[in-house]
């Protein structure tokens, strides 16, 4: 799959409008009781960019920006100012935010991820596009220096060096801050510039893909 590793303006993200999507079965039996089933084990996030758009400027910069991508056919990285961090917006990344797994003195990769919920069904969401000089990485509750690990910021992969390999039952966590890999979700971007002008809003779709 196509994929560019940069960043949409973010600028124009920070006031665009969207979050997550699930697709559930719903059956309403004779009986007025319902039957649910979920189609996808995974949520998937939609985005319309078009309220981030202010200025003509903003349009120009998003519309160079969709060229480049050449549409749909290349994803990129998407800066979601409500979901971006290991833990709540506002706070900053610990070393201890998220439980990536326990050693067993052997697997040395594990791969990050951010896990909702604590207590009824928690979702643990694979995090694929961690930002650059964000994460920090600790074994057994002691933070790790960089040279021990290398972390693969296309894959969101933290691979530990030889003689570094988490212990037997040793804890491996992480902080970090990420981005969302999405692709447009249209080939044609309809503007019209004086229903800009008058304040309304174009559609610039957004959504998630996997990598």
């Amino acid at each position: 799959m196509s994929f560019h590793e940069i960043r949409f303006p973010t600028n124009v993200s920070r006031g665009a409008h969207g979050g997550p999507e699930r697709r559930t079965d719903v059956v309403v039996l004779g009986s007025g009781a319902e039957e649910r089933n979920a189609r996808w084990a995974d949520s998937r996030r939609i985005y319309n960019a078009g309220y981030g758009v202010r200025t003509l400027d903003d349009l120009h910069a998003v519309i160079a920006f969709f060229e480049e991508r050449r549409g749909k056919l290349h994803g990129f990285r998407w800066h979601d100012a409500t979901d971006f961090k290991s833990c709540a917006p506002e706070k900053s990344p610990t070393m201890l935010d998220q439980l990536l797994g326990s050693g067993d003195g052997t697997t040395g990769r594990f791969n990050l991820s951010k896990t909702y919920g604590t207590t009824f069904a928690p979702y643990a969401r694979r995090i694929t596009k961690p930002v650059s000089g964000s994460v920090l990485v600790a074994v057994a509750g002691v933070l790790q220096p960089p040279a021990n690990m290398i972390v693969d910021i296309t894959s969101g992969a933290v691979i530990f060096q030889p003689g570094h390999i988490p212990p037997a039952g040793a804890s491996v966590s992480a902080g970090f801050q990420f981005d969302v890999p999405v692709r447009f979700d249209t080939d044609k971007l309809e503007i019209n510039l004086s229903g800009f002008r008058s304040g309304a809003i174009p559609s610039i779709p957004l959504i998630e893909i996997r990598v």
